[in-house]
């Protein structure tokens, strides 16, 4: 946070994340976004009298694979059981899930700041399991009929819900560890996290926790929904956090004496707004199901799982700093870009043998026009040998970097080969005997400005740069002045 306040945070978050498959996790319906409604529903989705599920195996697999990449605990075998309440737009009047017994346990995931507002650490994952998802309200207040609908097409989608520890001490770091399994999550290709489209939704608990003469007290926990973005995330804790601060000061209301409560956020407004009293686990009466066998997890399923996963994002930054010299920001912009641009940074840099100086040119240049154009790595025009060559000509002072600046804009708007955009804008190459010669003519041509030098303005030769460059813009600029203060020192 900006500032000091007289309270701790405390902040656990429940992520759903739908998994990237082609059917829901109990049936055969497809879970392609944006069909009409009700239009991708069957017997089983629709809670039809006989109906039976079957799991889907590729969303067990896509689950299990995201246990593993967190680090948890995966017991031999797992079930699922029956969630009960009753919402329109959940058509069985329960929803399968897992209780007592999840597809996974105590886990973690390391979150960082490259800024360095807080310390690395853990956020200890308590569980993760596999659900279904509900349908959805359609409300038409805007229409001034307050009409409802329900759409059933999302009924039965495969979700992953991770469930975190109260280990999240500030909105920032909510934000941050939100940002960083979403990457992870896009590294293992489990999900698209498209908020938009409801494939990662987030609801936080939240707390603070007062210091107070007779001891610590602790405000009743809050349950806030209906944040549809990271920004939102942080913006509803903190005005939350404040929200809790005030009331506190007010009533005195703490955990002790008070319910739990559900709140959403107004994101127009900028609040949050009460809803109902948050649900314990015993109010929906879970039951193992009795339509839908244990699952058997074996030993070298998830070896296999383990071994076929590949670098993910922290490691891989890790592996930037040390094999390339990288710092933390740079790893982190490169690596929050995903697995493609770093490859093509690691050939760059491989190449033209200067990482840093790769690196740079990849934030600066190569990113803008990714963001500016809405394309990925592989739509670049650029090849990486070709960008690589431009660096290294670069580094060998063949090329000043305006000019490749230039060089690798036309590159990029025209689709030129390194050696055509090189030919076209008429970069030719300053041998150092030309060079000297051109300095030489220079500081004849100006002798004020060389007593000035002499009198310890070494500042003045920068009109001398100026005008080798108007003479042929080939020139390296850095070399015209070291040559021609060479010259003014030597004809003292």
């Amino acid at each position: 946070m900006s500032q000091a306040v007289p309270y701790t945070i405390v902040i656990g978050l429940e992520v759903h994340v739908q998994l990237l498959t082609r059917t829901k996790l109990f049936c055969r319906c497809p879970t392609t976004f944006g069909a009409p409604p009700n239009t991708q529903t069957c017997p089983v989705c629709l809670g039809l009298p006989g109906a039976l599920p079957v799991m889907n195996r590729r969303a067990f697999e896509l689950a299990l694979r995201t246990a593993v990449a967190l680090q948890c605990r995966i017991p031999p075998r797992t079930k699922w059981d029956r969630k009960n309440y009753f919402y329109p737009d959940l058509p069985k009047g329960y929803q399968i899930s897992q209780y007592d017994l999840p597809l996974a346990t105590n886990g973690y995931l390391e979150i960082a700041d490259p800024a360095g507002r807080f310390a690395p650490k853990p956020i200890r994952i308590r569980r993760a399991h596999l659900e279904e998802d509900a349908g959805k309200s359609l409300h038409d207040e805007a229409a001034g009929v307050a009409d409802s609908r329900i759409d059933l097409n999302r009924a039965g989608t495969p979700l992953l819900e991770i469930v975190t520890e109260p280990d999240i001490r500030s909105p920032l770091e909510a934000k941050t560890f939100l940002s960083e399994l979403k990457l992870l999550l896009l590294y293992l290709e489990v999900s698209d996290c498209n908020m938009q489209e409801g494939s990662l939704r987030v609801d936080a608990n939240i707390n603070i926790h007062i210091p107070t003469a007779s001891g610590m007290v602790a405000t009743p926990i809050v349950e806030v929904k209906n944040m549809n973005s990271f920004r939102a995330v942080e913006r509803a804790l903190q005005y939350e956090a404040e929200r809790q601060y005030v009331e506190w000061q007010a009533t005195g209301l703490t955990k002790e004496n008070a319910p739990k409560q559900t709140r959403g956020w107004d994101d127009q407004a900028e609040v949050t707004v009460a809803q109902r009293r948050k649900e314990e686990s015993s109010d929906y009466r879970y039951f193992p199901d009795p339509d839908l066998a244990e699952v058997t997890i074996p030993a070298h399923q998830i070896e296999r799982l383990r071994d076929e996963m590949g670098e993910l994002p922290g490691a891989l930054r890790k592996r930037l700093e040390q094999q390339y010299g990288l710092d933390a920001y740079a790893s982190d912009v490169l690596v929050n870009q995903g697995k493609a641009v770093v490859a093509y940074f690691e050939q760059v840099a491989r190449q033209c043998g200067d990482a840093r100086r790769a690196a740079n040119w990849i934030q600066q240049d190569v990113l803008r026009v990714l963001n500016e154009r809405h394309i990925g790595i592989e739509q670049y025009p650029v090849a990486a040998d070709e960008l690589a060559e431009l660096l290294r000509q670069v580094g060998d002072g063949q090329l000043i970097t305006s000019r490749a600046r230039e060089v690798l804009e036309r590159m990029v708007q025209r689709g030129e080969k390194l050696e055509q955009a090189i030919a076209a804008l008429g970069i030719q190459s300053v041998s150092s005997n030309q060079l000297r010669e051109l300095c030489r003519q220079l500081v004849e041509a100006n002798p004020r400005i060389a007593a000035d030098v002499r009198a310890g303005k070494r500042q003045a030769v920068g009109a001398l740069v100026g005008q080798a460059k108007k003479r042929n813009p080939n020139v390296n600029p850095a070399e015209v002045q070291r040559i021609c203060l060479e010259l003014i020192e030597q004809s003292e």
